[in-house]
């Protein structure tokens, strides 16, 4: 998985861990990206934040400083579409 991808799927499945604290999915899934950042492409740390309609991404890569902007609509479509599922709602 490129490291890219694999930082943008992080961050959609955070969101939705941190929207949905109990959902032991969600925060496995995080979980498992995670270690790809850091198994696989030495990530040593990362944050997300939000500003305004964009997600601002900031992760260290064997000391590279990289920034990525997500928009918002997009990084929270996972959340959006289990939110809209009746069967993860009950």
């Amino acid at each position: 998985m490129k490291r890219e991808d694999a930082l943008y799927n992080w961050l959609q499945i955070q969101i939705v861990a941190d929207a949905r604290p109990d959902d032991r999915s969600a925060l496995d899934t995080a979980a498992f990206f995670a270690d790809i950042l850091r198994d696989d492409h030495q990530a040593q740390e990362w944050e997300y934040r939000r500003e305004g309609d964009w997600y601002v991404v900031r992760c260290v890569f064997a000391h590279e400083v990289w920034e990525r902007r997500y928009p918002a609509e997009e990084a929270e479509s996972l959340l959006a579409a289990i939110e809209n599922e009746p069967r993860y709602n009950e």
